[in-house]
């Protein structure tokens, strides 16, 4: 049969593990949707908008730990794709991505829906692959290995996005009676064995170096929530008293003597209190970090080495411009192996004590700051990260929704809580979309906390037919993106109102009728705290807890912080 082949390609996703697919609505990609509805071992959904399509299943993609895949038709809707595929490449998900194509010798020839689709995510996915669905014996061969080897690359390290453009003829659709099979004798090729270890003389160099250091100083990226990973780095720090700092989107909140307030301590520290504070030996692990502060800290004060540690080398990444050494080997590994291997040592406790001075000092002044009280919608992020459930999964939009929750920090109380945003490429386009794919992949507490310019921009998240009752979403509407107003650059242009704030007058109530979500919108602090009890309720039904309030109230808010953080710290010589 001439589509056998494109049939059989979801049979050989079956076998090799996949479990979800998201389908987008369309003519040429008619075979390979019929092959996934029909095949019963994939569960399939389908999403009409290929942006919003394309961010969902990498919220799936990610909450579960497996490759999903992700289909559409041929022409602009493969270029819907993009800004999800970009987010994946970067945050290292897993998405097989099957766009379907006309016959290659169209190209070019003014036939309707018909572009270059050859490699059109450029770099940003790890390979693309032509398939062609030609009658031929060797053709047959030639997708099954193409397949299984997407399917492996999409899950060696780094992890990430494969494509497969699939040439389809007409007719696309099964002729009266015809059956859509799948072929028995399907040959699956096995991944190969990536891990990595450490060899004996590099870990007796690494720990005699460590040994030796008085400022070692650990930075975690951001990264998954692992407990394992949390005991590694803990009986690390411990053995060798290097401070660990961890920014909320780094998942290292359960770590008993994380530095919480990196961003807040370096921000409002002279030159001279940071220079106390620069490491001699950096070890940095996890992807990318999200405080400015912190960045330009590690870039001004430069340690002596920089020790970068990850589970392989694609490519050197020196996002501080001082790293020495990349160390191939993953970061669980390599924690506690050298944990393990550090002789007995008091060095480093002077460092490690002034860093948790700062970051106490830190602390105190934040609660000190929201304990008052304060108008508007930061004080509102400080009161719901305090009472979000332990155990929820807490996403958080791009722009002031997650440097909000990364000043405030989370507390090693919610030890359960899992932290994730779309940092890859940190922009706004996709985050709903993302975090609803999240609800979708498990039963646990889904809660968004996003501002009014990511969630209206990415409103099509919830046209479909499916119910996420575990979501919930804080709607942080200032009517604007505030963010403008508390950055130098725009903040005191004339033209910033109208082309960088961007006021718009919309609140969430009609969307929330539209989709039949439970909807309560606020503009007082205590009203809003006191409704976090039932809104963090579960019952089923999606909820939208929306704080009105206004860009200048923000403004006003945001840099009343920024002066009470320096003055905390005015004393310091």
């Amino acid at each position: 049969m001439r589509l056998q082949p494109i049939y059989d390609i979801a049979e050989i996703c079956h076998r090799k593990g996949i479990e979800d697919a998201i389908l987008c609505p369309g003519s040429r990609c008619a075979p390979l949707t019929l092959s996934f509805v029909r095949h019963g071992g994939i569960r399939t959904r389908t999403i009409s908008d290929e942006r919003s399509a394309a961010f969902i299943a990498t919220g799936i993609a990610h909450q579960t730990n497996r490759p999903v895949v992700l289909i559409c038709t041929s022409g602009s809707a493969a270029y819907n794709f993009a800004p999800a595929v970009a987010e994946a490449f970067y945050q290292q998900i897993q998405l097989l991505i099957i766009t379907a194509d006309r016959p290659q010798e169209w190209i070019g020839q003014l036939d309707g829906q018909t572009i270059n689709q050859h490699s059109i995510y450029g770099p940003h996915v790890k390979r693309s692959f032509q398939l062609r669905d030609d009658v031929h014996s060797d053709n047959t061969w030639s997708i099954n290995r193409d397949v299984n080897e997407a399917l492996n690359l999409c899950r060696e390290w780094p992890k990430g996005p494969v494509h497969l453009n699939v040439s389809i003829r007409e007719p696309l659709y099964p002729a009266a009676g015809e059956l859509v099979t799948f072929s028995k004798d399907i040959r699956i090729v096995e991944p190969p064995s990536t891990r990595r270890h450490l060899p004996s003389k590099l870990i007796q160099s690494l720990a005699a170096r460590l040994a030796s250091s008085s400022k070692t100083l650990l930075v975690a990226g951001q990264q998954d929530f692992s407990v394992n990973m949390i005991s590694a780095v803990h009986s690390f720090s411990s053995a060798y008293r290097a401070p660990l700092v961890g920014e909320v989107i780094s998942n290292m909140h359960a770590l008993p003597s994380r530095i919480m307030h990196s961003d807040v301590v370096l921000g409002a520290g002279s030159d001279q209190m940071n220079e106390a504070l620069r490491p001699e030996l950096l070890i940095t692990f996890g992807k990318s970090v999200l405080s400015r502060n912190l960045k330009q800290f590690l870039r001004k004060f430069k340690p002596t080495e920089h020790w970068h540690v990850e589970s392989g080398v694609d490519h050197l990444k020196d996002p501080f411009q001082s790293v020495t050494k990349t160390i191939a080997a993953n970061p669980e590994d390599f924690f506690n192996i050298l944990a393990k291997a550090a002789p007995p040592r008091d060095g480093g406790q002077r460092y490690l004590d002034e860093w948790i001075r700062k970051d106490q000092q830190a602390s105190e002044a934040i609660e000190g700051f929201f304990s008052g009280g304060h108008p508007g919608e930061f004080q509102f992020v400080y009161d719901v990260m305090t009472q979000v459930p332990d155990h929820a999964v807490l996403h958080l939009s791009n722009s002031m929704a997650v440097r909000y929750a990364n000043l405030v920090g989370m507390s090693n109380k919610k030890k359960g809580v899992q932290v994730f945003a779309n940092r890859g490429t940190s922009g706004i386009d996709g985050c709903t979309s993302t975090a609803l794919g999240h609800a979708l992949a498990d039963d646990s507490m889904h809660v968004l906390i996003t501002g009014d310019m990511a969630f209206f921009y990415d409103r099509n998240a919830f046209w479909h037919n499916y119910r996420v009752g575990n979501l919930r979403i804080i709607l942080l509407n200032n009517h604007g993106g505030a963010i403008f107003g508390m950055i130098d650059g725009p903040r005191n242009l004339p033209e910033s109102d109208e082309f960088f704030v961007t006021r718009q007058t919309r609140d969430a109530s009609a969307l929330a009728s539209e989709f039949g979500f439970q909807y309560t919108r606020v503009s007082d602090n205590n009203k809003a705290k006191e409704s976090l009890d039932s809104f963090f309720r579960t019952d089923g039904t999606t909820r939208i807890l929306e704080f009105e309030t206004t860009s200048t109230e923000a403004q006003q808010v945001f840099l009343e912080f920024i002066d009470k953080m320096k003055k905390a710290y005015e004393a310091e010589v």
